[in-house]
């Protein structure tokens, strides 16, 4: 489909959504009518205000014609004089698509690039363009493959996609902002009925009398029936639109695989699952390790660490890199599933250019610690940048776990309160275990309708996993609060503990200690030998401490 007929497609659609809101509006008020002509004044009253609130989200939809722009994805903007090489890069393979270069450049945390353009007269005239580059995509990625996924993202203008993008994209938010508006309305609806019913509850039980069970399900029903018109017509819109997306999004890796080479483009499709998926996986894992403990890595590594976990974790990403998506991530995604994309591109000739830019794609970056301290300071909020820094890696395993036992409160630490109906400690709950009531406090533990009912033996065999695990964590708390224990930091493992070494000098048995604790017949010998000698106490105690 040429430019023009998708531009006339585009405008047609977005009229529809007009037509629509027209149309629901005429039926609102063609029902007031006959409320006026034939219903009783007091209900007509009421009902009129009910098609008052349903008309004010239409109308909104229909007269705010000028979508707000939406707030720039945060990041770093780079100018020539920052990145040179980086700019050089993009203008020269701009030139062999054959369009304009983008006038910004931002480098982005995400593992992703993309390109915008503010277009005017609803796309048909070109405007100012944008650039969005992923940093972690210039850590995992060649210099070649880079060139493969910049290459794609320029195609898009050549075919005059984000120009003509404008008119879809502006269907398409006034739908899902129409569609918004109405859920919105109809959850406070919902809630200020929930909060009525529970009120009314709460009355009924102060007097003695039986509540009634919630129930929400008729409340904004008016706004979620509208709601789903739009649904419908959304739904109608993505469709139509998709088949285009998606037929520019194969165009785009053919232009990728002319210009910056076949096997180099294919690579690049084929890495960036796997780059982020473990991004994501680093972000949870070793970025925001010390959030808790309101704890950053050094200035710089914040983002930085990622490189360094791909280097030592190649071997998994190996696995990553051939079990490609074969499913697009929603039915109404514009982009074809990547195994698809690829298998597209490994189809295309051969090209003789598989050993072109082979060094990393973070080296095109003037000063690549500079721009990741600065990536930091530009997308972290200012919450963030206040949390303190560690002098390493290390120092930020130390401080988040040592903060995060230290404010460990289980399911096992709440049952063991009510109780004993004190502070809940492992010395309180190892004194439970020797007088044999373990599985009585168990009891009080948050339990399925199985375990509830289970006698006996089938009973502890329920809540033993349970018990075990929240032991476990109550005896490290115990040992990291008396600095007992070692975290070592890896970035090709998880963070594994030192434990104080066993009374014969060996290595001690954690997972040993928890059984023997557990066990049908507690033994907490183990776990005790594990544990700092309790502090002296009496005159003794007094005499030694007392100062000479």
């Amino acid at each position: 489909m040429g430019s023009t007929l998708r531009a006339l497609r585009a405008l047609v659609l977005l009229a529809g959504f007009y037509l629509l809101g027209v149309i629901l509006l005429a039926a609102l008020a063609g029902a007031d009518y006959l409320l006026y002509l034939h219903a009783p004044s007091g209900l007509a009253a009421k009902l009129y205000l009910v098609s008052v609130l349903l008309a004010i989200p239409l109308i909104r939809g229909l007269f705010m014609l000028r979508t707000p722009k939406g707030e720039e994805p945060p990041g770093l903007p780079v100018t020539e004089a920052d990145e040179p090489e980086l700019w050089r890069t993009v203008r020269e393979l701009a030139d062999q698509v054959g369009t304009r270069a983008p006038s910004r450049i931002v480098l982005t945390p995400d593992v992703n690039a993309a390109v915008s353009e503010d277009a005017r007269l609803l796309g048909l005239l070109p405007g100012p363009r944008r650039l969005y580059l992923g940093v972690p995509l210039l850590q995992g990625l060649t210099e070649a493959q880079l060139r493969g996924v910049l290459a794609h993202e320029l195609g898009h203008y050549s075919n005059a996609d984000t120009r003509l993008a404008a008119i879809t994209v502006r269907g398409r938010a006034q739908v899902l902002r129409t569609i918004g508006h109405f859920e919105e309305r109809a959850d406070r609806t919902a809630g200020r009925e929930r909060a009525r019913q529970e009120k009314k509850n709460t009355k009924a039980a102060a007097k003695g009398k039986n509540t009634k069970e919630i129930d929400t399900g008729h409340a904004g029903i008016t706004y979620r029936t509208m709601a789903k018109i739009y649904i419908g017509y959304a739904k109608l819109y993505f469709r139509a639109t998709l088949s285009g997306s998606r037929r520019q999004e194969y165009a785009a890796d053919v232009a990728a695989a002319r210009i910056a080479g076949r096997d180099a483009t294919a690579s690049a499709l084929r890495e960036i699952p796997a780059l982020d998926a473990a991004f994501g996986f680093y972000m949870n894992s070793y970025a925001t390790l010390g959030s808790e403990a309101r704890l950053l890595p050094p200035r710089g590594e914040f983002f930085g660490g990622y490189g360094r976990m791909l280097t030592a974790r190649q071997l998994e990403l190996v696995g990553l890199r051939t079990e490609l998506p074969t499913e697009p991530t929603s039915p109404y995604d514009s982009h074809p599933p990547i195994a698809d994309r690829v298998e597209r591109v490994e189809a295309l000739p051969a090209d003789g250019r598989a050993d072109e830019g082979k060094g990393t794609a973070l080296g095109l970056l003037a000063d690549p610690d500079r721009t990741l301290a600065a990536l930091e300071d530009a997308v972290l909020n200012e919450e963030v940048l206040r949390f303190r820094r560690t002098g390493d890696w290390q120092g930020l395993l130390d401080g988040s776990m040592a903060a995060n036992l230290a404010s460990l409160d289980t399911a096992l630490h709440r049952a063991l309160a009510m109780y004993t109906k004190d502070h809940p400690s492992l010395p309180a709950l190892l004194k439970v275990i020797d007088d044999g009531q373990l599985w009585q406090l168990a009891r009080r533990l948050p339990l399925s309708d199985q375990a509830a009912e289970a006698q006996g033996r089938a009973f502890r065999e329920f809540v033993r996993p349970a018990l075990a695990d929240a032991l476990q964590s109550m005896v490290l708390a115990e040992l990291s609060a008396h600095a007992r224990l070692r975290w070592e930091f890896s970035w090709s493992e998880p963070a594994s503990v030192h434990l104080p070494p066993a009374p014969d000098g060996g290595e001690s048995d954690l997972g040993a200690a928890i059984e023997a604790a557990v066990a049908d017949h507690p033994d907490t010998g183990p776990l005790r030998a594990l544990l700092p000698p309790p502090a002296p106490h009496g005159p003794a105690a007094r005499e030694t401490d007392a100062p000479r």
